[in-house]
């Protein structure tokens, strides 16, 4: 039995100095982004991507929770637009969306507050690039994760990967009408 717990400590040990490890070496920044080729102009998406309430019109997070508390405020389309979400669902939480930087027709980013289940915040970006008659959007997103949780960075591509296409084949489909 004696040796059964000093195989289990050293098993245990290598576990936690793996996993320190990896924390630091994965370090606290993280950057994702997703892009769709989209068979309209940049002059037909920009409306769907111009204000806090079009963003909303095509945007995954939007439906973890139909009864979510919505405020908009400031002006819609420019500098200072901001959604605010409330929600008792743990999967959309409670936080703040606000435009700070507006490159008409061609780029909008935001500011992302979350405040619960987890505080963070983030720099989510949407650029257009014309090509022919198609526009080409890019969405990222770039945020620094606190050590320990930066380890979730191992597994946030997947979860990115799903909640942008989805997004971003959202955007597609009312663009292309």
């Amino acid at each position: 039995m004696k040796k059964f717990f000093k195989i289990m400590l050293w098993f245990f040990a290598i576990v936690f100095i793996l996993l320190t490890v990896t924390m630091f070496v994965l370090g606290k920044k993280y950057h994702y982004e997703k892009s769709i080729t989209i068979n309209a102009t940049p002059d037909k998406v920009w409306p769907h991507v111009s204000s806090m309430k079009a963003l909303n019109e095509w945007s995954p997070y939007m439906s973890l929770d139909p009864n979510m508390k919505r405020t908009y405020s400031g002006t819609s389309g420019e500098i200072g637009d901001t959604f605010k979400w409330e929600s008792n669902k743990k999967e959309a939480g409670t936080g703040e969306q606000k435009l700070i930087e507006i490159v008409p027709g061609q780029s909008v980013k935001t500011s992302l507050h979350f405040i619960k289940p987890n505080e963070g915040l983030g720099i989510a970006n949407l650029t257009l690039n014309p090509e022919g008659n198609q526009t080409k959007v890019t969405w990222s997103l770039d945020t620094e994760m606190n050590y320990p949780m930066n380890l979730m960075k191992l597994f946030m591509d997947g979860f990115m990967d799903d909640a942008y296409g989805r997004g971003l084949k959202s955007l597609k489909e009312i663009s292309e009408k």
